[in-house]
């Protein structure tokens, strides 16, 4: 009797469900020769096409979906046994995080240590970019899990929730409203800038940009010397622990500027091979910057059939 390695079909899988040897390669920690190499030896002890080489891109031969479907309830026997072993029997796996480039320096570095400490075998391989882009690549198979903040309420996100969005400022800061509104920020592109100046123009008042900086440290820098006003997320400014040089909170609760719109964050995980794991760390990562969201999530999937355990979840 010939045993086929679960290696192979796990393989097989990834290629089926990301329909690309390449994503597959990266979402599996291997090179594509090694996919490529993997596919052939499943091939050979099969003895048969599992793939239509007649057909363009990724398609199955009448076989080769009866095999991934066997294929499929194989693996989640073998994962659920290997569960029963514990953390530190569990396999390796490679984990591509999009995110902004504050999550990366700061919580989400945290959270990801602590995540590793119950998954050993896993590693982490972190990219920023704009929302758009990340989610794109989400899509695409090129990152497995995102985390994200915009101004509209996410779509397929398995967390989401909304955040009260306040102004910054230092102790010295003044600002007179028939002057132009010093105005600190990421940029042109940025979501804070967008919804200063979209508050500001509702208001009628003018603003210029004083400051333009990488990251929430050097803003926050530029705030407490007292060059301008930001828009920061009031859980944000909690969790950095946004100081002003005297101690005193950045927070500008009493401020005669406008008030600001809410922006949501939201956690997507892509769908497919490591679908446990991945559902897992985004509840951690829910749970440290939204303990709410997360909860609400666990109790929806507690009292969900078990046909619906991989759908997501939202909460606000």
């Amino acid at each position: 009797m010939i045993n086929i390695p679960t290696d192979l079909l796990r393989t097989l899988v990834a290629v089926v469900d990301l329909r690309s040897f390449t994503k597959a390669a990266a979402s599996l920690g291997v090179t594509q020769p090694a996919v490529s190499a993997q596919i052939k030896r499943l091939q050979y002890l099969l003895g048969k096409d599992v793939f239509d080489r007649s057909a363009q891109g990724i398609s199955l031969t009448p076989h080769g979906e009866m095999i991934v479907s066997y294929a499929r309830r194989l693996l989640s026997i073998n994962d659920q046994i290997m569960e029963i072993g514990g953390p530190s029997r569990r396999a390796d796996q490679v984990i591509r995080i999009g995110a902004p480039g504050d999550f990366v320096s700061s919580i989400l570095s945290h959270t990801l240590a602590r995540f590793r400490g119950q998954w050993p075998g896993v590693r982490f391989n972190v990219r920023t970019g704009s929302i758009e882009s990340l989610l794109r690549d989400l899509r695409q198979g090129d990152v497995d899990l995102v985390v994200s903040l915009s101004p509209t309420i996410p779509v397929d996100a398995r967390h989401y929730w909304e955040e009260e969005v306040v102004w910054v400022r230092g102790e010295s800061t003044r600002v007179d409203l028939s002057q132009p509104i010093p105005l600190v920020s990421y940029g042109d592109k940025s979501l804070n800038r967008q919804l200063s100046t979209n508050a500001l123009k509702k208001a009628g008042l003018d603003w210029e940009e004083v400051f333009v900086g990488p990251s929430l440290l050097s803003l926050s820098g530029a705030v407490a010397s007292g060059l301008g006003v930001m828009a920061l997320a009031r859980r944000r400014a909690i969790q950095f622990g946004l100081l002003g040089w005297n101690g005193a909170s950045l927070v500008w609760d009493d401020t005669p500027l406008p008030e600001l719109d809410s922006i949501y964050c939201g956690i997507y995980v892509r769908e497919g091979p490591g679908g446990d794991v991945l559902d897992r760390l985004a509840d951690l990562i829910a749970e440290v910057l939204h303990p709410a969201a997360a909860a609400a999530t666990a109790e929806a999937e507690t009292s969900a059939p078990l046909s619906q355990m991989r759908t997501k979840h939202s909460a606000a």
